[in-house]
């Protein structure tokens, strides 16, 4: 039986822990603790020293029903800024947030908890269920990377429900967009700004044409957003540098490298025009993915949100998440609301009732015989 207090004082336990990306140790090991006294092993990885952090990916495998197929239930370790000293408020009326300096990190330790909970329900009532991978990663924030480090082969499960995104419980997106980032260097040449400025080639007027030549916002079924731009050493001299970066999202990926290659040919023209040399560079951050939203994933999602009394509802998200991966690794996966709101600031919120929504939903996956 999934208890709600219990789930509640684990929530509350877990995102009151530090747990900034690349330093989620001490969750990690609280974790560890959690399912160790459900006589679970979570196996760690060595993903955190590949990418700097201190704290890898956890994995484990409980057998069950080896009739039903095996799946696999994810959520991620990690919190976006502010996430050091949390101090989550439970409201009278069964509301949590933080106290309003720093974020709840209700993403995503709801997700952990709410298959924690599941898990440990079904063990205490001996529920017949079937084989259940569980994988908690790291560095989720920072474009998956954490996840990127782990070894897929060990994975038996052919289905992921990933416990991930914003929103009411029943919810869940089929499909997500490919995010690359792109990275255009300009280069002038340098001289005084008063004394021999026609001597100078003008770097951030270069990157600055070639922004005006970028088409920002909703671009047909794209999205394309150029977010930092830095350049020059001091108002004196004409700069000589000048580095700007920028993303696009998209559901079809061969669209997305389209757009990039014109967004490159509009950096180089702008160089061309004042005399620099640009150098762009993209990266993947995650490929898109599209489950079949009639599919055995998505009828068995279905199926379990009736289960637990809770109306179910299929989308499509522009967030990247940890699927996107699993789905280019052969798995086919949905990212499931486990009850988190307002997400990425300090207004992050849930409630009792809405992480126990998840963690019935999350025991009617595992019980599930479909």
């Amino acid at each position: 039986m999934i208890r709600t207090e219990r789930l509640v004082q684990s929530f509350l336990e877990l995102t009151a822990i530090d747990n900034p990306t690349l330093y989620e140790r001490e969750l990690s090991e609280c974790l560890r603790r959690r399912f160790a006294a459900l006589g679970i092993v979570l196996a760690e990885d060595g993903a955190g020293a590949a990418i700097g952090g201190n704290a890898g990916n956890l994995y484990a495998y409980l057998p069950g029903d080896e009739t039903l197929a095996p799946i696999l239930l994810s959520a991620h370790m990690d919190a976006v800024a502010p996430a050091c000293a949390k101090k989550p408020v439970l409201h009278p009326d069964g509301r949590i947030t933080s106290d309003g300096t720093t974020v709840l990190g209700a993403d995503d330790v709801s997700g952990l908890c709410a298959i924690l909970e599941a898990v440990t329900s079904v063990l205490e009532d001996g529920t017949p269920h079937r084989p259940i991978e569980l994988l908690f990663d790291a560095a989720e924030e920072s474009y998956c990377t954490g996840i990127q480090k782990f070894d897929f082969s060990r994975l038996r499960a052919k289905t992921a429900y990933v416990f991930d995104l914003s929103g009411p419980v029943g919810n869940a997106a089929y499909q997500a967009p490919s995010i690359v980032s792109f990275r255009a260097e300009f280069t002038g040449r340098a001289a005084h700004a008063a004394f021999s400025p026609e001597e100078g080639l003008h770097a951030i007027k270069a990157a600055a044409e070639a922004v005006s030549r970028i088409d920002c916002g909703r671009v047909g079924d794209l999205t394309v957003n150029v977010g930092t731009i830095t350049g020059g050493t001091a108002d004196n001299i004409v700069p000589e540098t000048c580095v700007l970066t920028g993303e696009v999202r998209g559901f079809d990926h061969p669209l997305v490298l389209q757009k990039l290659a014109e967004i490159e040919e509009a950096v180089r023209q702008a160089a061309g025009h004042f005399g620099c040399v640009a150098r762009f560079t993209t990266e993947t951050l995650c490929q898109a993915f599209k489950a079949d939203p009639e599919g055995l994933a998505a009828q068995r999602f279905r199926a379990a949100c009736a289960a637990a009394g809770l109306e179910s509802s299929l989308t499509v998200t522009y967030g990247g998440s940890d699927n996107n991966h699993f789905c280019q690794h052969g798995l086919t996966g949905l990212v499931v609301a486990p009850g988190m709101n307002a997400c990425h600031s300090c207004q992050e919120y849930t409630s009792a009732d809405e992480l126990t929504r998840a963690a019935r939903l999350a025991e009617a996956l595992i019980v599930s015989r479909k």
